[in-house]
């Protein structure tokens, strides 16, 4: 009696298990409402409304258009410091290039230079620094927080070196109120109009072209954004660079906005730089961020100091006020992350399961 024989091509193939993935049903409002931008949006207004009721003063168009002067410096700089942060390196140096690219540009002006060759060549004093910081982190290989803490220390010191305790101050008229001047016949200064312009350059080089892929690439895992094409150091370098000529322009329109250069200028920044774009929900580890995030959060700690000091708060308790935010943010987004990454492995448990 001959037997049939069993051939691996007609043997029964069982079905395959369901597989079972993560469902994304919720609506997209919940989704947009749920986004760290919307919360802190959501905190600005609520603040400005709190602020016009109870704060003496607040809803009048002075105290947006001051404001708004205030924070300018830290709102621009920010910028490419985000991008930065998302790569998962840092610069605190910002500060002190404002500084030195504003003693540059007064003694420039000072020696009879055009105003105009003596601001260009502040704005590239800062960029030299932004060169020397990529060049160690990137060719040298040092730590990102290292340099920058060694370079923040550095040119301050030689701002304060160049000028010493005295100061340049007689600075065009005409140029100086230009750049206070109200933009048309909106309550918020002209500078409004640059801080608009740079963040829409900056989210636009950041979320739609493959240059800012490659910056979530390397904040997610330097190695894998290696292999996948990012050109990993030169996109840092360029960073670094962009970094500081944003904070040297940064610095000539804060020696024109005051009419005073000296080595001082900038001081403290890097520390409100860094809570703003924490706080707006860019992680501090890198992989993860926005630009609308990082000006917000910029907005929300420049309407909290404007309400602390017309309600009469000393600045040292709004100095209290930044540190304690900034702890915040780092905490929230640390217990953020943890509950994702929980979320996420749940979630590939139950594939694995399911195969």
């Amino acid at each position: 009696m001959s037997q049939a024989t069993l051939t691996p091509s007609s043997a029964p193939v069982p079905a395959p298990a369901e597989r079972q993935y993560q469902r994304h049903d919720k609506p997209l409002w919940r989704r947009t409402l749920l986004r760290t931008e919307s919360a802190i949006i959501l905190a600005i207004v609520l603040l400005l409304v709190i602020a016009t009721f109870t704060v003496p003063f607040f809803a009048q168009p002075y105290t947006y258009q001051t404001m708004i002067l205030n924070s300018a410096p830290v709102l621009l700089m920010l910028l490419p410091v985000t991008l930065i942060i998302i790569t998962g390196d840092i610069d605190l140096s910002v500060g002190s290039v404002l500084g030195f690219s504003s003693a540059i540009f007064g003694l420039a002006f000072q020696a009879g230079i055009p105003i105009g060759v003596a601001a260009v060549l502040g704005v590239l004093a800062g960029g030299l620094v932004g060169v020397l910081n990529g060049v160690l982190v990137t060719i040298v290989g040092l730590p990102s927080l290292a340099v920058t803490i060694g370079t923040l220390a550095l040119f301050r010191g030689i701002a304060v070196g160049l000028l010493g305790t005295t100061s340049v101050t007689d600075f065009p008229t005409d140029i100086t109120r230009a750049m206070t001047a109200p933009l048309g016949g909106l309550p918020v200064p002209v500078v409004t109009l640059a801080i608009v312009v740079l963040a829409l350059l900056f989210g636009a080089l950041l979320h739609f072209t493959p240059f800012g892929r490659g910056v979530f690439a390397i904040g997610q895992s330097p190695e894998n954004a290696a292999f996948s094409g990012v050109r990993v150091n030169r996109t840092r370098l360029i960073l670094f660079v962009m970094s500081s000529l944003v904070a040297g322009a940064t610095g000539v329109y804060f020696t024109l906005q005051y009419s005073n250069a000296i080595g001082t200028n900038g001081f403290g920044f890097e520390l409100q730089v860094v809570t703003a774009i924490v706080l707006g929900g860019v992680s501090i580890w890198g992989g993860r961020g926005t630009i609308l995030g990082a000006l917000a959060g910029g907005v929300l700690i420049a309407a909290l100091n404007k309400t602390l000091q017309l309600a009469g708060i000393g600045s040292d308790t709004i100095s209290i006020v930044t540190g304690a935010a900034l702890i915040f943010s780092v905490v929230v987004a640390s217990v953020a992350g943890f509950i994702s990454r929980r979320r996420r492995s749940k979630a590939t448990a139950v594939v694995a399961v399911g195969t």
